[in-house]
């Protein structure tokens, strides 16, 4: 076994996140968990390939990690400064269940979305440290600046220290307050896994997969109508994630995609929750978003789609989220609804938002429409902007092929 080799890469992408939860509850620090796990997974690297794969690699994991910790505390000069940290990191350590992974996460979670925390420091803080993003990764998602979001995470951690912002799962009366930062972590997780930042893969099925854990762990800590939304949102998008990239690789479009490979058992579960979300009122935006994702998974066939009650929910959408993205969706609704050029007037009231400037998606969006209303010059321009700014390589084929197509055609 290497540093390279597969298997402990596999481990690393499974447990990594949840050792670093354990850790920091026991160790009470950001940094000197994150810099214990490291260590631990170092010694791994180290020690497997001649002791063998222990049966329970998390639990080993952890145990080196307290114990390298707990060295680096007393290690450190400033002894007394850390002494509360040495206190802390020497309680018993048990080998953790599965029960512990799962409360010691949505431990982390809370924590990360503590109201004392302004709510995008909140969702960078947790996308970078709870989920394993990059900063690239949180700063794409939240369409900011790499360097702007580092400095956010550093500060956030700075406040969790200095207000000793307790790492636990809140009292009842104190969930919906942190309700909505939560909620958005969760979703933004879910993006980055449905539809990757950057890389050669379309889908993280792991991370996806670990933002649908994170919300099912969520309905029985707290059954609300957003939270059964978000749920049956995510299961509906999911359920196409083998229909969503050839064996090649090549990214294939929603409206060209082999519906037979969509998971009816997921689509199933999806409309079960988006139910149970319909039956309590207010609705919120997730399950508006999650009641789209059913017109979706509802139609046999890309021509079956009922157009006009996605406009009408993305209309009900604004309304409570009058954001430019979602401008931008209902932008291309209407032109599937009526004609591209309708949406375009939409899309054209929209350019000067600075949030496009380097948005990929929307300049790509424009350049669909102008190549179904035969533009082709127009289409041109507009796939050669998002060309020059899309990062995952499955999307930048997928943009240069459409691009060739148009010169083919004249």
């Amino acid at each position: 076994m290497s540093q390279d080799d597969p298997c402990l890469d596999q481990l690393y992408r499974q447990h990594s996140r949840r050792v670093l939860a354990t850790l920091i509850r026991l160790l009470g620090d950001f940094a000197l968990a994150e810099e214990a796990m490291q260590e631990a997974f170092t010694a791994a690297v180290r020690q497997w390939p001649d002791e063998g794969i222990p049966d329970n690699p998390p639990a080993w994991l952890i145990r080196t990690g307290h114990r390298r910790g707990i060295d680096q505390i007393r290690r450190r000069q400033t002894a007394q400064h850390n002494a509360h940290l040495l206190a802390h990191a020497n309680e018993a350590f048990p080998d953790p269940g599965e029960q512990t992974f799962e409360d010691d996460q949505l431990r982390l979670l809370f924590t990360c979305c503590h109201p004392a925390l302004p709510l995008e420091a909140r969702v960078a803080l947790t996308l970078r440290e709870m989920c394993g993003l990059t900063t690239e990764q949180v700063a794409s998602a939240l369409l900011q600046k790499p360097a702007t979001l580092a400095q956010r995470i550093v500060r956030a951690k700075k406040k969790i220290r200095m207000a000793g912002i307790p790492y636990d799962i809140p009292e009842a009366g104190e969930l919906p307050e942190r309700l909505p930062g939560v909620l958005r972590v969760i979703y933004l997780v879910f993006n980055e896994g449905y539809s990757r930042s950057e890389g050669e893969q379309v889908v993280d099925v792991s991370l996806a997969a670990e933002a649908i854990r994170l919300a099912n762990e969520l309905a029985r800590l707290l059954p609300d109508g957003e939270v059964f939304g978000l749920l049956a949102l995510m299961l509906l998008h999911h359920s196409r994630r083998d229909a969503r990239q050839d064996k090649a690789g090549e990214l294939i479009t929603l409206e060209d995609q082999d519906r037979s490979l969509w998971d009816q058992t997921h689509i199933g579960t999806g409309l079960q929750w988006l139910e149970a979300a319909l039956a309590r009122t207010p609705t919120g935006p997730y399950t508006l978003q999650a009641s789209i994702a059913a017109v979706h998974a509802k139609a046999v066939i890309a021509g079956d789609t009922d157009w006009a009650r996605i406009v009408r929910l993305y209309g009900a959408l604004y309304q409570q989220q009058p954001t430019p993205v979602v401008a931008l969706n209902r932008a291309v609704a209407v032109a599937m609804r009526d004609t591209p050029a309708a949406g375009l007037m939409l899309l054209d009231e929209l350019a000067s938002h600075k949030v496009f400037a380097g948005y990929h998606r929307f300049h790509a969006a424009r350049a669909d429409l102008y190549r179904r209303a035969g533009n082709n010059d127009e289409a041109r321009r507009c796939y050669q902007q998002a060309l020059a700014l899309v990062s995952q390589g499955p999307e930048r084929r997928f943009l240069e092929r459409q691009l060739r197509a148009l010169d083919v055609s004249g």
